[in-house]
Protein backbone atom coordinates (compact mmCIF):
# COMPACT_ATOMS: atom_id res chain seq x y z
CA UNK A 1 0.00 0.00 0.00
CA UNK A 2 1.41 3.13 -1.01
CA UNK A 3 1.55 5.62 2.27
CA UNK A 4 -0.44 9.17 2.22
CA UNK A 5 -0.12 12.38 4.33
CA UNK A 6 -2.36 15.39 4.30
CA UNK A 7 -1.80 18.94 5.42
CA UNK A 8 -4.17 21.63 6.40
CA UNK A 9 -3.98 25.38 6.94
CA UNK A 10 -6.69 27.00 8.77
CA UNK A 11 -8.20 30.46 9.39
CA UNK A 12 -9.00 31.92 12.62
CA UNK A 13 -11.72 34.83 12.38
CA UNK A 14 -13.31 37.22 14.32
CA UNK A 15 -16.76 35.51 15.62
CA UNK A 16 -18.98 38.50 14.94
CA UNK A 17 -17.13 40.32 12.09
CA UNK A 18 -15.31 37.62 10.00
CA UNK A 19 -12.24 39.35 10.16
CA UNK A 20 -8.99 37.75 10.55
CA UNK A 21 -7.98 37.22 14.39
CA UNK A 22 -4.12 37.10 15.44
CA UNK A 23 -4.89 34.83 17.89
CA UNK A 24 -2.27 31.68 16.67
CA UNK A 25 -0.62 31.91 19.45
CA UNK A 26 -2.95 31.51 22.31
CA UNK A 27 -4.69 28.73 20.12
CA UNK A 28 -1.46 27.06 19.61
CA UNK A 29 -0.57 27.56 23.44
CA UNK A 30 -3.73 25.63 24.39
CA UNK A 31 -3.44 22.68 21.66
CA UNK A 32 -0.12 22.16 22.63
CA UNK A 33 -1.75 21.42 26.29
CA UNK A 34 -4.61 19.02 24.95
CA UNK A 35 -3.40 15.46 24.95
CA UNK A 36 -5.70 14.64 22.25
CA UNK A 37 -2.88 16.04 19.76
CA UNK A 38 0.39 15.84 19.77
CA UNK A 39 3.19 18.22 19.10
CA UNK A 40 3.89 17.23 15.34
CA UNK A 41 0.44 17.51 14.33
CA UNK A 42 1.06 21.48 15.66
CA UNK A 43 2.22 23.44 13.13
CA UNK A 44 2.24 27.58 12.53
CA UNK A 45 1.45 29.36 9.25
CA UNK A 46 3.03 32.41 7.73
CA UNK A 47 0.32 34.95 9.60
CA UNK A 48 -0.94 35.01 13.21
CA UNK A 49 -4.34 34.10 12.00
CA UNK A 50 -3.06 30.81 10.80
CA UNK A 51 -3.08 27.30 12.13
CA UNK A 52 -2.13 24.33 10.43
CA UNK A 53 -1.92 20.62 10.71
CA UNK A 54 0.19 17.19 9.38
CA UNK A 55 -1.26 13.83 9.76
CA UNK A 56 1.10 11.27 10.34
CA UNK A 57 2.35 8.89 7.47
CA UNK A 58 -0.42 6.74 7.02
CA UNK A 59 -1.61 3.61 5.10
CA UNK A 60 -5.14 4.35 4.97
CA UNK A 61 -7.84 6.55 4.54
CA UNK A 62 -9.31 6.13 7.69
CA UNK A 63 -5.87 6.67 9.51
CA UNK A 64 -5.94 9.97 7.82
CA UNK A 65 -9.59 11.03 8.63
CA UNK A 66 -9.41 10.45 12.06
CA UNK A 67 -6.12 12.04 12.50
CA UNK A 68 -7.67 15.31 10.75
CA UNK A 69 -10.75 15.32 12.67
CA UNK A 70 -9.22 14.67 16.01
CA UNK A 71 -7.37 18.13 15.07
CA UNK A 72 -10.08 19.99 14.08
CA UNK A 73 -12.34 19.00 17.12
CA UNK A 74 -9.50 20.37 19.14
CA UNK A 75 -8.76 22.88 17.46
CA UNK A 76 -12.09 24.17 16.96
CA UNK A 77 -12.46 24.11 21.49
CA UNK A 78 -9.57 25.99 21.41
CA UNK A 79 -10.54 28.69 18.94
CA UNK A 80 -13.51 29.04 20.97
CA UNK A 81 -12.10 29.67 24.06
CA UNK A 82 -9.30 32.47 22.35
CA UNK A 83 -12.90 34.04 21.24
CA UNK A 84 -12.18 33.10 17.34
CA UNK A 85 -13.86 30.43 15.20
CA UNK A 86 -11.83 28.13 13.06
CA UNK A 87 -12.72 28.03 9.47
CA UNK A 88 -11.22 25.43 6.77
CA UNK A 89 -11.67 27.83 3.71
CA UNK A 90 -9.27 29.08 0.97
CA UNK A 91 -9.52 32.08 1.75
CA UNK A 92 -10.68 34.97 3.86
CA UNK A 93 -13.70 36.09 2.90
CA UNK A 94 -12.96 39.90 4.23
CA UNK A 95 -9.37 41.51 6.06
CA UNK A 96 -8.49 44.82 7.45
CA UNK A 97 -6.50 47.44 5.61
CA UNK A 98 -3.75 47.21 8.29
CA UNK A 99 -0.76 44.98 7.23
CA UNK A 100 -1.20 41.61 9.04
CA UNK A 101 0.58 40.64 11.89
CA UNK A 102 3.25 37.59 10.98
CA UNK A 103 4.00 34.41 12.61
CA UNK A 104 7.03 35.59 14.97
CA UNK A 105 9.75 33.40 12.75
CA UNK A 106 13.17 34.99 10.95
CA UNK A 107 12.31 32.95 7.35
CA UNK A 108 8.85 35.08 7.42
CA UNK A 109 10.06 38.59 7.77
CA UNK A 110 12.40 37.51 4.70
CA UNK A 111 9.24 36.54 2.89
CA UNK A 112 7.58 39.68 3.75
CA UNK A 113 10.83 41.62 2.34
CA UNK A 114 11.31 39.83 -0.47
CA UNK A 115 7.47 40.32 -1.71
CA UNK A 116 5.76 42.62 0.54
CA UNK A 117 2.75 43.24 -1.09
CA UNK A 118 1.99 39.26 -2.02
CA UNK A 119 2.90 38.73 1.64
CA UNK A 120 0.33 41.39 3.05
CA UNK A 121 -2.50 39.45 1.18
CA UNK A 122 -2.05 36.09 2.40
CA UNK A 123 -5.06 35.14 3.92
CA UNK A 124 -4.91 31.79 1.86
CA UNK A 125 -5.13 28.23 2.85
CA UNK A 126 -4.52 24.85 1.42
CA UNK A 127 -4.75 21.29 1.61
CA UNK A 128 -1.36 19.70 0.96
CA UNK A 129 -1.89 16.19 -0.14
CA UNK A 130 1.98 13.87 -0.19
CA UNK A 131 2.08 10.24 -1.92
CA UNK A 132 4.76 8.34 -1.10
CA UNK A 133 7.15 7.46 -4.03
CA UNK A 134 10.57 4.98 -4.29
CA UNK A 135 12.97 7.47 -4.85
CA UNK A 136 13.58 11.24 -6.89
CA UNK A 137 14.17 9.74 -10.44
CA UNK A 138 10.43 7.83 -10.47
CA UNK A 139 9.16 10.87 -8.68
CA UNK A 140 10.01 12.58 -11.49
CA UNK A 141 8.71 10.72 -13.50
CA UNK A 142 5.34 10.26 -12.23
CA UNK A 143 5.21 14.22 -11.28
CA UNK A 144 5.66 14.56 -15.12
CA UNK A 145 2.36 12.32 -15.24
CA UNK A 146 0.05 13.74 -13.82
CA UNK A 147 0.26 17.04 -14.93
CA UNK A 148 -3.12 17.00 -17.48
CA UNK A 149 -4.94 16.01 -14.52
CA UNK A 150 -4.00 18.79 -12.25
CA UNK A 151 -6.78 21.23 -13.27
CA UNK A 152 -9.64 18.55 -12.55
CA UNK A 153 -8.40 18.12 -9.19
CA UNK A 154 -8.86 21.68 -8.53
CA UNK A 155 -12.07 22.29 -9.55
CA UNK A 156 -13.18 19.20 -7.15
CA UNK A 157 -11.60 21.13 -4.51
CA UNK A 158 -12.47 24.76 -5.23
CA UNK A 159 -13.73 26.24 -1.32
CA UNK A 160 -12.32 29.92 -1.63
CA UNK A 161 -14.85 32.15 -3.35
CA UNK A 162 -14.53 35.16 -1.54
CA UNK A 163 -11.81 37.75 -1.26
CA UNK A 164 -12.33 41.70 0.04
CA UNK A 165 -15.92 41.47 1.10
CA UNK A 166 -17.22 40.03 -2.19
CA UNK A 167 -17.57 37.51 -4.31
CA UNK A 168 -14.61 36.68 -6.50
CA UNK A 169 -16.04 34.89 -9.13
CA UNK A 170 -14.05 32.23 -8.89
CA UNK A 171 -14.29 28.81 -7.02
CA UNK A 172 -10.70 28.94 -5.89
CA UNK A 173 -9.04 32.26 -5.48
CA UNK A 174 -6.72 30.97 -3.40
CA UNK A 175 -5.12 29.41 -6.85
CA UNK A 176 -5.38 32.92 -8.67
CA UNK A 177 -4.01 34.39 -5.84
CA UNK A 178 -0.52 32.35 -6.36
CA UNK A 179 -0.35 33.05 -9.77
CA UNK A 180 1.49 36.49 -8.36
CA UNK A 181 4.39 34.51 -6.79
CA UNK A 182 7.56 34.21 -9.31
CA UNK A 183 7.39 30.18 -9.18
CA UNK A 184 3.60 29.58 -9.79
CA UNK A 185 1.18 27.36 -11.90
CA UNK A 186 2.11 23.57 -12.96
CA UNK A 187 5.24 22.38 -12.86
CA UNK A 188 7.32 22.21 -16.41
CA UNK A 189 7.87 18.96 -17.87
CA UNK A 190 11.23 17.84 -16.74
CA UNK A 191 13.35 15.13 -18.62
CA UNK A 192 15.29 13.34 -15.02
CA UNK A 193 15.64 14.09 -11.05
CA UNK A 194 19.38 15.86 -12.45
CA UNK A 195 17.48 18.47 -14.90
CA UNK A 196 14.52 19.00 -12.10
CA UNK A 197 17.63 19.76 -9.51
CA UNK A 198 19.36 21.62 -12.67
CA UNK A 199 16.00 23.92 -13.26
CA UNK A 200 15.52 24.82 -9.22
CA UNK A 201 19.20 25.40 -8.39
CA UNK A 202 19.12 28.08 -10.85
CA UNK A 203 15.82 29.94 -9.74
CA UNK A 204 17.32 29.73 -6.48
CA UNK A 205 20.80 31.56 -7.63
CA UNK A 206 18.47 34.26 -9.86
CA UNK A 207 17.45 36.21 -6.71
CA UNK A 208 13.88 36.14 -7.82
CA UNK A 209 13.22 33.80 -4.90
CA UNK A 210 13.84 33.49 -1.32
CA UNK A 211 14.75 29.69 -1.22
CA UNK A 212 13.23 26.20 -2.51
CA UNK A 213 10.62 26.42 -0.34
CA UNK A 214 9.03 29.62 -2.32
CA UNK A 215 8.72 27.54 -5.43
CA UNK A 216 4.70 27.35 -5.18
CA UNK A 217 4.25 24.59 -8.36
CA UNK A 218 0.92 23.10 -7.26
CA UNK A 219 2.92 20.12 -7.52
CA UNK A 220 6.28 19.30 -6.66
CA UNK A 221 8.62 16.63 -4.98
CA UNK A 222 8.89 17.22 -1.39
CA UNK A 223 12.36 18.71 0.05
CA UNK A 224 11.56 16.82 3.29
CA UNK A 225 10.15 13.55 2.88
CA UNK A 226 10.09 10.98 0.21
CA UNK A 227 6.95 12.09 -1.45
CA UNK A 228 5.30 13.53 -4.32
CA UNK A 229 3.06 16.81 -3.35
CA UNK A 230 0.15 18.13 -4.56
CA UNK A 231 -0.87 21.27 -3.59
CA UNK A 232 -3.33 22.53 -5.82
CA UNK A 233 -5.93 22.11 -3.46
CA UNK A 234 -8.06 24.34 -1.21
CA UNK A 235 -8.39 23.53 2.40
CA UNK A 236 -11.53 21.50 2.52
CA UNK A 237 -14.85 22.47 5.05
CA UNK A 238 -14.82 18.84 5.97
CA UNK A 239 -12.13 16.23 6.85
CA UNK A 240 -14.12 13.92 5.20
CA UNK A 241 -13.74 15.74 1.58
CA UNK A 242 -9.29 16.35 2.61
CA UNK A 243 -9.61 12.73 2.55
CA UNK A 244 -11.31 12.38 -0.67
CA UNK A 245 -9.29 14.43 -2.91
CA UNK A 246 -6.41 12.44 -0.48
CA UNK A 247 -7.30 9.63 -1.74
CA UNK A 248 -7.77 10.78 -5.65
CA UNK A 249 -4.32 11.79 -5.85
CA UNK A 250 -3.31 8.83 -4.35
CA UNK A 251 -4.43 7.26 -7.01
CA UNK A 252 -3.04 9.37 -9.82
CA UNK A 253 0.04 8.88 -8.57
CA UNK A 254 0.27 5.41 -8.30
CA UNK A 255 -1.25 5.31 -12.10
CA UNK A 256 1.81 7.43 -13.26
CA UNK A 257 4.23 5.20 -11.01
CA UNK A 258 2.75 2.18 -13.05
CA UNK A 259 2.72 3.81 -16.34
CA UNK A 260 6.59 5.24 -16.01
CA UNK A 261 7.31 1.48 -14.88
CA UNK A 262 5.82 0.41 -18.23
CA UNK A 263 7.69 3.67 -20.33
CA UNK A 264 4.31 4.70 -21.20
CA UNK A 265 4.41 8.00 -22.97
CA UNK A 266 2.92 10.71 -21.21
CA UNK A 267 0.56 13.15 -22.28
CA UNK A 268 2.34 16.76 -22.40
CA UNK A 269 0.20 19.35 -23.28
CA UNK A 270 1.06 22.77 -24.75
CA UNK A 271 2.33 24.41 -21.37
CA UNK A 272 -0.17 27.12 -22.43
CA UNK A 273 -3.47 25.07 -22.67
CA UNK A 274 -2.28 23.73 -19.27
CA UNK A 275 -1.84 27.49 -17.71
CA UNK A 276 -5.30 28.43 -19.20
CA UNK A 277 -7.08 24.82 -18.32
CA UNK A 278 -5.69 25.47 -14.53
CA UNK A 279 -7.52 28.96 -14.61
CA UNK A 280 -10.62 27.69 -15.96
CA UNK A 281 -10.87 24.93 -13.26
CA UNK A 282 -10.20 27.42 -10.58
CA UNK A 283 -12.85 29.82 -11.94
CA UNK A 284 -15.80 27.41 -12.43
CA UNK A 285 -15.14 24.30 -10.57
CA UNK A 286 -17.24 21.39 -11.70
CA UNK A 287 -20.00 23.39 -12.92
CA UNK A 288 -19.73 23.91 -16.56
CA UNK A 289 -16.55 22.95 -18.68
CA UNK A 290 -13.05 21.37 -18.06
CA UNK A 291 -10.48 21.16 -20.88
CA UNK A 292 -9.28 17.71 -21.70
CA UNK A 293 -6.04 17.85 -22.05
CA UNK A 294 -5.38 14.96 -24.31
CA UNK A 295 -6.95 16.32 -27.02
CA UNK A 296 -7.96 20.15 -26.17
CA UNK A 297 -11.21 19.93 -26.26
CA UNK A 298 -13.37 21.49 -23.56
CA UNK A 299 -15.65 18.78 -21.98
CA UNK A 300 -18.31 18.77 -19.33
CA UNK A 301 -16.62 18.41 -16.02
CA UNK A 302 -18.77 15.75 -14.75
CA UNK A 303 -17.55 13.89 -17.85
CA UNK A 304 -14.09 14.58 -17.59
CA UNK A 305 -14.22 13.70 -13.91
CA UNK A 306 -15.74 10.15 -15.28
CA UNK A 307 -12.86 9.85 -17.86
CA UNK A 308 -10.18 10.77 -14.58
CA UNK A 309 -12.16 7.65 -12.70
CA UNK A 310 -11.49 5.11 -15.47
CA UNK A 311 -8.11 6.82 -15.62
CA UNK A 312 -7.26 5.72 -11.69
CA UNK A 313 -9.50 3.02 -11.15
CA UNK A 314 -7.18 -0.08 -11.02
CA UNK A 315 -5.11 2.05 -8.84
CA UNK A 316 -8.22 3.29 -6.52
CA UNK A 317 -9.08 -0.93 -6.25
CA UNK A 318 -5.42 -1.64 -5.39
CA UNK A 319 -5.13 0.81 -2.59
CA UNK A 320 -8.79 -0.38 -1.62
CA UNK A 321 -10.16 3.06 -1.86
CA UNK A 322 -12.67 2.44 -4.47
CA UNK A 323 -16.29 2.51 -2.04
CA UNK A 324 -14.74 5.13 -0.25
CA UNK A 325 -14.29 7.42 -3.32
CA UNK A 326 -17.51 6.17 -4.72
CA UNK A 327 -19.27 7.49 -1.67
CA UNK A 328 -17.26 10.82 -1.40
CA UNK A 329 -17.97 11.74 -4.87
CA UNK A 330 -22.14 11.35 -4.15
CA UNK A 331 -21.66 13.39 -1.05
CA UNK A 332 -19.81 16.04 -3.31
CA UNK A 333 -22.47 15.41 -6.10
CA UNK A 334 -25.47 16.25 -3.73
CA UNK A 335 -24.45 18.94 -1.84
CA UNK A 336 -21.53 20.62 -3.93
CA UNK A 337 -18.46 21.70 -3.94
CA UNK A 338 -17.00 24.02 -0.96
CA UNK A 339 -17.19 27.32 -3.16
CA UNK A 340 -20.94 25.99 -4.16
CA UNK A 341 -22.06 25.58 -0.24
CA UNK A 342 -20.04 28.99 0.58
CA UNK A 343 -22.12 30.77 -1.94
CA UNK A 344 -25.31 29.42 -0.96
CA UNK A 345 -24.68 30.10 3.23
CA UNK A 346 -24.02 33.84 2.17
CA UNK A 347 -27.58 33.85 -0.44
CA UNK A 348 -29.28 32.62 2.77
CA UNK A 349 -27.59 33.89 5.79
CA UNK A 350 -25.17 36.86 4.70
CA UNK A 351 -21.57 37.17 6.51
CA UNK A 352 -23.73 34.94 10.00
CA UNK A 353 -24.58 32.23 7.90
CA UNK A 354 -21.47 31.92 6.18
CA UNK A 355 -19.81 31.89 10.13
CA UNK A 356 -22.12 29.12 11.21
CA UNK A 357 -21.05 27.04 7.54
CA UNK A 358 -17.48 27.40 8.76
CA UNK A 359 -17.99 26.43 12.22
CA UNK A 360 -20.44 23.33 11.82
CA UNK A 361 -18.12 21.84 9.22
CA UNK A 362 -14.83 22.31 10.98
CA UNK A 363 -15.92 19.23 13.37
CA UNK A 364 -18.21 17.58 10.84
CA UNK A 365 -18.57 13.88 11.11
CA UNK A 366 -19.04 11.48 8.05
Amino acid sequence: MTTLGLEEEYLLLEPQSGLPADRAPQVQSMLESAPEVSEQEIQRELLSCQIETATPVCDTLTQAEESLLNFRRTLSDAAGRADSIGAATGTAPAIRQAYPELTDKQRYEELRASAPGIVGDQFVNGLHVHVGIPDQERGIQALNRIRPWIPLLTALSVNSPYWLGRDSGFGSWRVIHYRRWAVQGVAPYFTDAADYERRITRLGASGAILDRGVLTWVARLSDHYPTLELRACDVQLEAQDSVLLGALTRALVVTALREAEADTAPVVPDPELLDAALWQAARDGLEHRLVDLSTGDPVPAHEHLATFLEHVGPALESEGDTDWVDAGLATVRERGTGAQRQREAMRDGGVDGLLALYGRCLTAEP
